[in-house]
C-alpha cells in the first residue's frame, strides 16, 4: 500500500518532469523524505532553475512537510577563500554598504575588513564553506539585505547563498519593497540597462517587461530577480529587440 510520503515524492517528481526548465536528465535532482522533511539535493545550472525547483516543491507539498533546500548551482569551482574575498570586495565597493562594517570569518575567527564609524548602517559577516556563502549580522533595511544577497550570488564560484542577515529595526515586507529592491539591483548590475526594464510585483511574484538588445541581457535581468530573497516566482515578458 502506497504511503503518504511515497505519494508526495511522486507528486513532486511529476511536477519537476512537467516543468520545462527543469531538465532532470542533465541535472538530476534527488528528492527524499526524512522525519517529516522533504529534502532537495543536487546540482542545477543556474539560480533560476534552483529557485523554480524550490517553488514547485513548496507549492506541491504545501504545509504537509518542511522543505530543506540543498540544491547547489553548478559553476566553475574556486577556493572558499577566493570566493569569500570576492564577496567581501563587492560589499566594500558598493556605495550602499560604505557605512557598514564588513567582517570575514576565517577558520572560526572574524577579521574586520572595514569598520564603520558613527551612524552605521549595520555589520555584515561573510563566511564560505564548499562554495556556499553565508551572510550574518544586521543591516538597516530589507533592500540592504536583498542587495547583499545578490552581490554574493554575483561572485564567481558561488553555489548558494544563505542570507541570515537581520533587519534592525524590523521592517514589514511588501510587494513594493521587492520592486524597489530589484530596481536597486538592476541599477547596480553593469550588464543590464535598468531604465529599459519595467518591474511589477504582486504576491511576491515579479513580472519583468521592457525591451533589451540581447537575449543575454534578458536572461540576466531574470536571474537578478531570482537572486532576490523572498521572491516567489518570476515572469519574464522582456522582449529582445530585433
Amino acid at each position: 500500500m502506497e504511503t503518504t510520503y511515497d505519494s508526495i515524492l511522486k507528486q513532486v517528481q511529476a511536477a519537476f518532469e512537467h516543468e520545462t526548465p527543469l531538465n532532470l536528465q542533465t541535472h538530476p535532482i534527488q528528492i527524499q523524505v526524512s522525519d517529516g522533511t522533504l529534502i532537495l539535493e543536487g546540482e542545477v545550472p543556474d539560480i533560476a532553475t534552483k529557485q523554480k525547483a524550490v517553488v514547485l516543491a513548496t507549492r506541491t507539498v504545501g504545509a504537509t512537510l518542511e522543505l530543506v533546500d540543498r540544491l547547489r548551482v553548478a559553476t566553475e569551482p574556486v577556493g572558499d577563500g577566493a570566493l569569500r574575498d570576492a564577496v567581501c570586495e563587492r560589499l566594500l565597493q558598493d556605495i550602499d554598504f560604505r557605512n557598514c562594517t564588513i567582517r570575514a570569518r576565517l577558520k572560526g575567527q572574524l577579521e574586520t575588513l572595514h569598520e564603520a564609524i558613527g551612524d552605521t548602517s549595520g555589520a555584515i559577516e561573510v563566511a564560505v564553506e564548499d562554495g556556499v556563502v553565508t551572510l550574518a549580522g544586521q543591516v538597516i533595511s530589507l533592500s540592504h539585505k536583498r542587495l547583499a544577497g545578490v552581490l554574493a550570488w554575483w561572485a564567481r564560484g558561488c553555489r548558494n547563498v544563505v542570507n541570515a542577515l537581520e533587519v534592525v529595526p524590523p521592517e514589514e515586507d511588501s510587494d513594493d519593497e521587492i520592486t524597489d529592491a530589484l530596481r536597486l539591483v538592476l541599477e547596480t548590475d553593469p550588464f543590464v540597462h535598468a531604465d529599459q526594464i519595467g518591474i511589477g510585483t504582486k504576491n511576491r511574484v515579479v513580472t519583468l517587461e521592457g525591451v533589451v538588445a540581447t537575449e543575454a541581457e534578458r536572461n540576466r535581468a531574470e536571474q537578478d530577480a531570482w537572486c532576490l530573497h523572498g521572491v516567489a516566482d518570476v515572469i519574464n515578458h522582456i522582449v529582445v529587440q530585433t
